[in-house]
């Protein structure tokens, strides 16, 4: 029986449904038998916007002379995927309301399988952070009486669907910890005056955010000089993402580094701990 889950959730840009396969394994290897302790559970959203991506990235690639086609691809697929979540996000069955539906699923599934004592730590990238802090945002909102007017959390959507317990459950109670990889959340509350930014408040008293951001990556911020909340709330850690060999020349001394995080050790290590 499993002492705990683990649930991740990918950033932006083109990502296959096996993205944390990688990670699994390196975890397997580093954590050895104590890894049939935990349950992992994924959380898959691309498929909500990989279409119009690819149909936009396949008329501009076969009908006009670009270069640089990866980083391209790479800015079209990631810029996106962040606009197409908050583009009429209030509107029923919205794209922010079916990527919240994917994180509810995926605990519901944790909650059927391990019952609702089970300790979850998350594991967020990128634009996946600001997905997972929102949902966590409007699940609190909603619970202190708040009026949420968009997602799963909105009156009438999924939420009032289920029963108290799952309702209770998906909440986050349990989260004994948010791990944070190449967070872009400084991106979308940029724009807001600075006593509007607040963090979700602590599901519960053991609650940790853990931060982790490679300095050369332009797409992963530390989140404590945002304040408001966060300066208390979140460690922020800077580490050095890409240590393997390959991602080593490749990739640890540039933005691609914003690719190299959940294999390397910096992050595979604190993440076992925290499991």
């Amino acid at each position: 029986m499993a002492k705990a889950a683990l649930l991740t959730i990918h950033g932006m840009g083109e990502q296959p449904h096996d993205y944390a396969d990688d990670l699994k394994r390196s975890l397997q290897h580093h954590m050895g038998a104590a890894y049939a302790d935990v349950d992992v559970h994924s959380v898959y959203y691309q498929h909500l916007l990989k279409p119009n991506e690819q149909a936009v990235w396949k008329r501009v690639h076969e009908s006009a002379k670009v270069r640089y086609d990866q980083l391209r691809k790479f800015i079209l697929f990631g810029f996106a995927d962040a606009a197409g979540l908050e583009n009429r996000k209030e509107f029923d069955d919205s794209v922010y309301e079916q990527a919240q539906a994917e994180i509810a699923r995926a605990l519901l599934a944790i909650h059927a399988r391990r019952g609702p004592d089970t300790p979850i730590v998350l594991l967020a990238h990128s634009l996946g952070g600001q997905v997972m802090s929102s949902f966590i945002y409007d699940a609190q909102k909603r619970a202190g009486g708040g009026q949420v007017t968009a997602g799963i959390w909105k009156p009438g959507r999924l939420a009032d669907s289920l029963t108290p317990a799952q309702r209770k459950f998906l909440q986050c109670g349990t989260v004994r910890a948010f791990v944070t990889t190449g967070c872009n959340i400084p991106v979308f509350v940029a724009a807001h005056q600075r006593m509007h930014v607040k963090p979700i408040t602590k599901p519960n008293p053991g609650f940790t955010w853990l931060n982790l951001y490679d300095p050369d990556d332009a797409l992963g911020w530390p989140l404590q000089p945002l304040e408001g909340g966060y300066e208390t709330m979140v460690e922020d850690r800077a580490i050095n993402a890409g240590q393997g060999f390959l991602d080593f020349m490749t990739k640890s001394w540039n933005p691609l580094s914003h690719t190299a995080y959940w294999t390397d050790d910096d992050v595979i290590k604190p993440l076992a701990d925290l499991l």
